[in-house]
């Protein structure tokens, strides 16, 4: 047999180390959790011989040695339970006993000698059993890893092998940057389906379906229109494409811009360059200052476009801003802008943190820049956000689209990166599938 240990950041590129090494054969027997990562006990059984005669011979000296170490070993341990057991009482009556045959001396060093070693022990034990607790909990977290990751592999390898028309439209979605539980949905979808590419035409359909777009462009319905979101995502920019937008189609006089960002260094005074260049008002609002007031003097501007700071969500002046943005008398409809360039949990973080002030849609930005488009889709339909607008380039306002849901579709499907997933990466999805399944049984 041979035993070899691995030592890899998670489990599942344990497993990987140990296929790799060993094979597909090999037996996992430990896991534990190690400073930086993981380690995994790996056997491979190789046929045993042919069986020795010689030690197949009992040896009679042998035997009768082990039953007398067997035997002392027994009587010891009996010895000291008595000792362990003993009430405090009979304790005292034995030290007393002592009394009278020991030197008062030798008595103090018999009980320093038996007292000593007492209340360290006593007083380590609820330590001795949190190490435990901690350690037998890690080792069934590692354990639990473990079986998913196993899992993940075998269903993968069996969808592989048993449908392989299914395992192709797998591929597909995942070089489109669609997550896994969204992939299954449509998946279920068409399942009936024994043509390919029928299959494939008709999971783009659902997908289009299940994205939501406006019925009416936002500009064109016109009120106060706030866009929110972390730092970088566009917002500047995207609020002067709007502005451009509308000034070009119905003029300069029923549109006004509104800046809440002083934390940016020259945030403002960008906004007020471009309200020059449109010649439309500019108003700034300062941290802690009523967005109400501030908004009365335009209430007769058929379109407020309102700038906001981008700030982290652990900042406490991000929830003085989404409250006055969410306040009554403002009747904002706010618009997450989310950078498709960004991580699928970046774009999560942010729709968590904005989603307060209560939001009416979404903006996608950097189109021209992004990778993949199955992230933002993705969070996009499982929030249920409507996209209003696409941006796909620097240039305003040209570079500002009204997206329609077949549309993103495509784009999506044109930004599929050219490489087929590994198998590494299709097993991983699927035991992230079976772990997600274990959350919510839990």
């Amino acid at each position: 047999m041979q035993v070899k240990r691995f030592f890899a950041a998670d489990m599942r590129q344990a497993m990987k180390l140990v296929r790799d090494e060993l094979g597909a054969d090999a037996a996992i027997i430990g896991n534990r959790r190690v400073a930086g990562g993981v380690e995994l006990t790996a056997a491979l059984d190789y046929p045993e011989a042919a069986p020795v005669a010689a030690k197949q011979r009992p040896n009679p000296a042998l035997e009768a040695e082990l039953r007398k170490t067997q035997a002392k070993i027994a009587g010891a341990k009996a010895e000291l339970s008595q000792r362990t057991q003993a009430p405090a009482a009979k304790d005292r009556q034995l030290f007393g006993a002592a009394d009278e045959r020991t030197p008062p001396d030798s008595l103090a060093a018999v009980l320093r000698q038996q007292r000593a070693p007492v209340a360290p022990v006593a007083a380590s034990e609820p330590s001795v059993d949190q190490r435990a607790l901690d350690a037998m909990r890690s080792e069934l977290l590692g354990l639990r890893e473990l079986i998913e990751v196993q899992l993940g592999s075998i269903a993968w390898g069996q969808v592989r092998n048993r449908r392989p028309q299914e395992a192709g439209l797998w591929r597909r979605l995942q070089r489109m940057g669609l997550p896994a539980d969204l992939s299954r949905l449509l998946l279920d979808r068409v399942n009936g389906i024994e043509d390919p590419k029928a299959a494939w035409r008709m999971l783009l359909a659902h997908l289009a379906r299940a994205i939501q777009t406006p019925d009416q462009e936002p500009l064109e319905e016109g009120g106060v229109i706030a866009l929110v979101g972390p730092a970088g995502m566009g917002k500047t920019t995207t609020l002067a494409k709007l502005a451009a937008r509308y000034v070009l189609k119905y003029g300069a006089q029923n549109i006004a811009l509104v800046s809440m960002d002083s934390y940016r260094i020259g945030a403002q005074e960008q906004l007020k360059t471009l309200g020059r260049i449109l010649n439309v008002s500019v108003t700034p609002v300062d941290p802690g200052a009523s967005l109400t007031q501030a908004l009365a003097p335009l209430a007769r501007k058929r379109v407020v476009l309102i700038d906001t700071a981008g700030l982290p969500a652990s900042d406490p002046a991000l929830r003085m801003q989404l409250e006055s943005l969410a306040a009554r008398g403002v009747k904002a409809k706010n618009y997450l802008v989310l950078a498709t360039t960004s991580q699928s949990q970046v774009l999560k973080a942010a729709y968590h943190s904005y989603k307060r002030c209560g939001l009416a849609g979404c903006i996608l930005t950097k189109l021209d820049e992004a990778a993949s488009l199955g992230e933002a889709l993705a969070l996009a339909m499982s929030q249920h956000l409507p996209v209003a607008y696409m941006a796909d380039g620097p240039r305003i306002p040209d570079d500002l689209h009204v997206p329609r849901s077949h549309q993103l579709v495509s784009r999506a499907v044109s930004l599929q990166t050219p490489e087929e997933p590994s198998e590494d990466a299709m097993a991983d999805l699927f035991a992230g599938l079976y772990e997600k399944s274990a959350r919510r049984v839990g």
